[in-house]
């Protein structure tokens, strides 16, 4: 599979709104939470991906309090996904329901299997290369399975030492196809190198965490310089408000599956 250079808008995207139990998440912050709050910002989240023109698929309410963070729970490449085995073993609950969207979408899953631990958040596509986060959700069986499967339809796999944070997006993404937003000290960079990637430091901790799209690039409204920045090089940011979010360890990119065109790629 050779990818386009440019990265595409998702077709579709699978989204799980915050349950009412959404406050006992698993999390570093200790500030209380607003699940009202929470579930006010996911409906704008939704609709950031819907004027974006993406088809949102909202399953139903689960309940168990990391269940928005859908992203964590499979690795969506191509006409295939592999069904992870998140390091947290709470959250391994969740699989059963996202494996039977996945089903239902006609998509080819693979299962995880143990001592493989790996999060979704600690992978981020880059053409035809996934940078896999060596986290403490994520470890060296996990990485091994996803390359198997990556492998297996051209894709390389490349795994980055996670300094600090939770996962390798919580600590960069893709602004365009080749500038990487990086959260300062929180990675070891050398794995890049070799890569057509212009690592550019974020004035922001949460800046870090963008969804880059096709035309816009979602961008946390507690990030106001990196979308000045963002704009300064010629894109276009949009602001999302995520407070509730970000005091539950998430961002951006974790609240959603994410579907790539036919041929094409998406983050």
């Amino acid at each position: 599979m050779k990818a386009e250079v440019a990265i595409a808008t998702p077709t579709r995207a699978i989204v799980r709104r915050p349950s009412s139990r959404y406050a006992e998440c698993l999390r570093h912050d200790p500030r209380p939470i607003d699940v009202a709050l929470a579930q006010a910002q996911h409906r704008g989240y939704v609709q950031a991906l819907r004027d974006a023109g993406i088809v949102v698929d909202e399953l139903p309410e689960l309940d168990a309090p990391d269940a928005v963070f859908v992203e964590d729970t499979a690795v969506l490449l191509g006409d295939r996904a592999l069904l992870t085995r998140p390091g947290a073993p709470a959250r391994r609950a969740e699989l059963d329901s996202i494996a039977t969207a996945l089903d239902q979408r006609e998509l080819i899953v693979v299962r995880m299997s143990a001592p493989a631990t790996l999060d979704g958040g600690d992978v981020l596509r880059c053409g035809d290369t996934l940078l896999v986060g060596c986290s403490a959700r994520t470890n060296p069986e996990g990485l091994a399975q996803l390359r198997a499967v990556a492998g297996a339809i051209g894709l390389t796999v490349i795994g980055v030492e996670v300094r600090a944070g939770l996962h390798l997006k919580s600590a960069c993404s893709l602004a365009d196809a080749h500038t990487l937003l990086v959260d300062a000290g929180c990675l070891d960079l050398r794995a890049i190198e070799g890569l057509a990637l212009e690592p550019v430091i974020v004035p922001e901790a949460l800046g870090a965490n963008v969804l880059a799209f096709a035309d816009r690039v979602l961008v946390s409204s507690a990030a106001p310089r990196t979308a000045e920045l963002l704009a300064a090089r010629g894109l276009a940011p949009r602001l999302v408000e995520l407070s509730e979010i970000h005091a539950g360890d998430g961002a951006l990119s974790c609240m959603s599956l994410r579907f790539a065109p036919a041929d094409a790629w998406s983050v």
